[in-house]
């Protein structure tokens, strides 16, 4: 490594450090401005009335909503030249930096990728709802650059991915049995978080994002603690929220499989000397496949064949489980907790009666018609209950599918659907020093 590349290191690892140490103070200190005092005192109502402060962004002007489209635009097409064209970790970092800067504490982290999934499932299921083109471009966009290129929004652009990137500094490999049942949890929340649109139940990404409330400067103290402890595992487990929990990474993971172009180890013939593998804090990239396998193909074959009769039962074993727990989901929608909360009042079983509760029996609608709204929604928790554990039984079936089968590989591979185009591996691919070195003289 030449002096150059070794003090550009040495300034990217320190200027990391310098950024993780504020980001731990500014977390810590987050929900604590909530304590601050007002620059115009407050009334003192006796009711115990208190003014509720604004949780999301103040709507912005169509001129500065499509500003926000023509950054989008220019992240992504940066992020994909930095990582395939031109393979510069160094210009990935910073451009990490600006979108933090930009699409986290500048736009507070809304409009958001992640979240606008919801904003999709919503207008399927509810055709009194009307979606922002803006909305509708944050949510495609990302997913056509990756079906072309792979996960560079990922990489760079994503605020949610960034601010946890600038925390990965001793990564641990995370075990093969430990990953693979982990990665399957994202799937479970895209299930919920689809439902709970697609039922008016609201928006549960943004309801629990970790690093909104963050961007926000207005994280409650729970939600603070969870982003919190995401950046103290991300020291060791590189971005947790994004491998583990993400529900728009599975649509990226699924584009990124079938992407024309991608990030390649090395610009050069391999050399197998595996510092590629070992710089990858994702488990990305996999070595060369064991000659030495004792396992016949026959028996390969025949459980291939198992599993592949397996998968109607696992389909219908979803469809059937998730649809029973139509009553404990469909709390997550208000009228169904409220009707909830009105017969325990009427029953004499409460503990007191809640604003909600006061609140409908001032309106003049009976209990009866609560009650029958409430088993309306609570039976279309049940029909897209079967579409949503029947979409679980599919993906556990074809990930135990994918895990029984054996590939031959001869080198050092990427995991298209893993791999979050960082650029790690370019930094330290012996043949990329070679290349740049013999360029440059």
């Amino acid at each position: 490594m030449s002096l150059l590349d070794r003090v550009r290191t040495r300034l990217v690892v320190r200027t990391r450090l310098a950024i993780a140490a504020l980001l731990f103070c500014f977390i810590v200190a987050a929900p604590l401005t909530g304590a601050a005092v007002d620059r115009i005192p407050r009334p003192d109502f006796q009711s115990g009335y208190r003014i509720p402060s604004p949780t999301t962004p103040a709507p912005r002007s169509m001129v500065l909503e499509y500003l926000d489209v023509f950054v989008l635009s220019a992240c992504l097409a940066l992020a994909t030249l930095l990582a395939i064209r031109w393979r510069n970790r160094g210009g990935i970092f910073f451009l990490m930096l600006f979108s933090i800067g930009y699409f986290g504490f500048w736009r507070k982290g809304c409009v958001c990728p992640v979240g606008s999934l919801q904003n999709v499932a919503a207008v399927f299921f509810d055709p009194s709802y009307r979606i922002p083109l803006a909305v509708v471009i944050f949510f495609a966009l990302p997913l056509v650059f990756t079906l072309f290129f792979g996960r560079t929004f990922c990489a760079a652009v994503c605020p949610l991915g960034a601010i946890q990137d600038l925390v990965v500094l001793r990564p641990l490999a995370v075990p093969a049995w430990v990953a693979h049942p982990l990665g399957m949890v994202p799937y479970l929340y895209l299930g919920l978080a689809v439902l709970s649109a697609a039922t008016g139940s609201g928006f549960l990404i943004c309801r629990f994002d970790p690093f909104v409330g963050i961007y926000r400067v207005s994280a409650k103290f729970g939600m603070a603690l969870f982003g919190a402890g995401l950046l103290a595992a991300g020291v060791f487990v590189a971005r947790p929220y994004c491998r583990f929990l993400c529900p728009y990474g599975v649509l990226l993971r699924w584009a990124s499989r079938f992407s024309k172009r991608h990030l390649s180890i090395t610009p050069d013939e391999c050399v197998e000397c595996s510092l590629c593998e070992s710089s990858c804090p994702f488990g990305a990239i996999s070595g060369p496949s064991a000659e030495n396998s004792t396992e016949s193909v026959s028996a390969g074959v025949r459980r291939l064949l198992v599993l592949l009769i397996l998968l109607p039962a696992l389909v219908g074993a979803g469809a059937f489980a998730v649809s029973r727990l139509n009553a404990p989901l469909s709390r997550l929608h208000a009228t169904v907790r409220l009707a909830e909360q009105v017969r325990l009042e009427d029953m004499g079983t409460a503990a007191g009666t809640t604003l909600a509760s006061r609140t409908f029996r001032e309106t003049r609608r009976t209990d009866e018609e609560l009650v029958r709204e409430a088993l309306s929604i609570r039976g279309r928790y049940k029909n897209g209950g079967m579409f949503m554990g029947g979409f679980l039984g599919l993906v556990y079936g074809v990930k135990l599918i994918e895990l029984s089968v054996r590939r031959k590989k001869a080198g050092y591979t990427i995991d298209r659907a893993a791999c979050l185009s960082c650029g790690r591996c370019i930094e330290h691919c012996s043949k990329e020093h070679a290349a740049r070195k013999a360029g440059s003289t």
